[in-house]
């Protein structure tokens, strides 16, 4: 904007001098006065008790400290005259007479004067001002070593630092620079007095020193409340604008069937896109799975028919580089995929117990596998076992998860309860319903749990530290079957499920407002996956033999409606 340095250090913004301040080596500068009103623009005396002290109509942002934001913006983006009118015609300055003369006094290099004139500026805490100390003595040490004054440099230490009693390990420290050659020497950086201020800054009491780009965090702040508060924002491409309250329609959510995926020959229980978003795995009661691929228009195709199990298929389980895929037959074994081939790397299988979950190790090279005994065990990727945990730790039907760090794997223990397990420590912790859990699905940064209950309700669970009850959604149905439901959109802030009223569910995660619910099966929908790639596409499983993908009701694109032996068209309004 007009070519205004915004990236300049706050202090050389600060300046009323059309020369602004000189820069030295060392990071001192020219003795021109700093920040608020030079001397020939006297503030004039502050409002009298009539004036409102108070702005705005809430009756919430005081005047006085409004008008300072005011300016500190205004000096921060160059506009030094226009900030130095404001304190004139407000009465109101920026920082006070003392604060300036502190801020001279550093940039100056004159220490012993700053250090005075901090113990003036009305600073209650003893400690704030012992650790400002601290900072400006330091600055002083390494700038008299820095110009091989060694003797005096450690008089500072001794005489100035050390009595300070504060942060030994770090005066220790500079005792090395005292005692090392030369050429170590030779390698301290001394910071510039602007970054020191900065330092400081962060130290002193906002009242005394307003934070640099004040203005810039609350305007921020306020639009990202906005953003998190819209029930529909699910897009990067939203603008938001100063001029007007942030709203997004319901266009931003995917709504409308795009296209519908007949190739199984029975109910699609599962399905889950690819962490990329490239693909999508789907699982059926037909005992296979499908591997669809996403195409650059959107649509989805046939890549893979994975045949090889005995039962149905009751789930699978991308690899986190999405080059394998596993797939989990209902109590009968566990099967690794190649996705480029389509070809059967390894089966899992234990003689003892039937394998009822699985997942993926973070690092790729071992896979996770829950047994109708209850137990988990770890296995390497040829096949061996390498770890196994006994005792209640899953059940006969059953989700698992292990967090993105490899330390905590999560399962359904008990009917209503949740086991997170450190496998290192050993530690359990709980998360204990009332009903009994159906399903539960981790969210991308691994902070939250959602879980499905038997009571047709979705509980919404912040597993850092101590599990915490955060949210709940209801209006889905549940009466007979798994429902599965995932976190998506931007940012995951929207939650879906299936519902066996033969609807997707559709709830804004913040609030627990539901904001959609589509129709569409003719079936109950078991599962659903929202893209992560793609906020606005979402697919969904259901017993009438189908996958859905939603998107945008303002897509006109049209799509291969894709079966096992080719089909029609199929368009964004559903007719074939």
């Amino acid at each position: 904007m007009g070519g205004v340095e915004d990236e300049e250090p706050a202090l050389k913004r600060m300046k009323l001098s059309s020369k602004g301040l000189v820069g030295l080596s060392n990071g001192s500068s020219s003795k021109e006065p700093v920040g608020g009103l030079s001397s020939d623009l006297m503030a004039r005396p502050l409002p009298s008790k009539g004036e409102e002290q108070v702005v705005g109509s809430k009756g919430v942002i005081k005047r006085e400290e409004f008008v300072r934001i005011i300016a500190k913006a205004l000096y921060s983006l160059g506009y030094r005259k226009t900030g130095a009118h404001l304190e004139e015609e407000s009465g109101i300055p920026l920082q006070s007479p003392g604060v300036n003369r502190f801020t001279q006094q550093i940039l100056d290099g004159n220490w012993d004067d700053s250090i005075a004139t901090l113990h003036k500026i009305g600073l209650a805490d003893e400690g704030v001002v012992r650790s400002a100390s601290f900072l400006i003595l330091e600055q002083k040490f390494f700038e008299l070593l820095n110009g091989e004054k060694v003797m005096e440099a450690l008089k500072t230490l001794r005489m100035e630092i050390a009595p300070l009693c504060i942060n030994s390990s770090r005066i220790r420290e500079l005792s090395s620079f005292i005692v090392s050659s030369s050429p170590k020497r030779d390698t301290v950086r001394v910071r510039s007095r602007s970054n020191l201020l900065e330092e400081l800054q962060k130290l002193l009491p906002p009242t005394v020193m307003i934070p640099e780009k004040r203005l810039e965090h609350l305007v921020e702040q306020a639009l990202i409340l906005q953003q998190e508060a819209c029930p529909f924002h699910n897009s990067m491409d939203k603008e938001m604008s100063l001029y007007s309250d942030h709203h997004c329609g319901k266009d931003q959510i995917p709504s409308r069937t795009l296209q519908i995926l007949e190739a199984h020959d029975d109910e699609v229980w599962f399905v889950q896109f690819s962490h990329n978003g490239k693909y999508l795995a789907s699982a059926s009661n037909d005992r296979t799975a499908i591997i669809w691929e996403v195409g650059i228009n959107g649509g989805l195709s046939v890549k893979h028919k994975l045949s090889g199990h005995q039962k149905p298929i009751s789930s699978v389980s991308w690899s986190p580089n999405d080059q394998e895929l596993l797939t989990c037959g209902v109590e009968e074994a566990i099967r690794r995929w190649d996705v480029s081939t389509g070809k059967c790397l390894q089966i899992y299988e234990k003689s003892s117990a039937a394998l009822v979950s699985c997942t993926w190790f973070p690092c790729g090279k071992y896979i996770l596998c829950g047994l109708s005994d209850k137990s988990i065990c770890m296995w390497e990727l040829d096949g061996k076992e390498v770890d196994s945990w006994k005792g209640q730790k899953t059940l006969k039907i059953s989700d698992l998860e292990i967090t993105d760090n490899g330390e905590e794997i999560l399962s359904i223990c008990k009917a209503n309860t949740i086991l997170l397990f450190n496998r290192e420590t050993k530690q359990e912790r709980f998360i204990e319903e009332y009903q009994t859990i159906t399903s539960f699905s981790l969210s991308k940064d691994n902070k939250f749990l959602l879980v499905n209950l038997l009571d047709q309700e979705i509980h919404l669970w912040n597993i850092e530290g101590d599990p915490k009850l955060v949210g709940k959604y209801k209006g889905h149905k549940r009466a007979r079957f798994i429902i599965r439901s995932c976190f998506g959109g931007l940012k995951q802030a929207f939650i879906a499920s299936g519902s066996e009223d033969s609807q997707v569910h559709i709830w804004h995660r913040s609030s627990g407002e539901l904001i959609e619910a589509l129709p569409g099966h003719s079936g109950a929908v078991n599962c659903v996956s929202w893209n992560p790639a793609n906020p606005h596409m979402l697919a969904s499983a259901s017993d009438d033999r189908t996958i859905r993908i939603w998107g945008l009701n303002c897509l006109h694109n049209k799509y291969q409606n894709v079966h096992s032996n080719g089909g029609g068209i199929h368009y964004c309004n559903g007719r074939t």
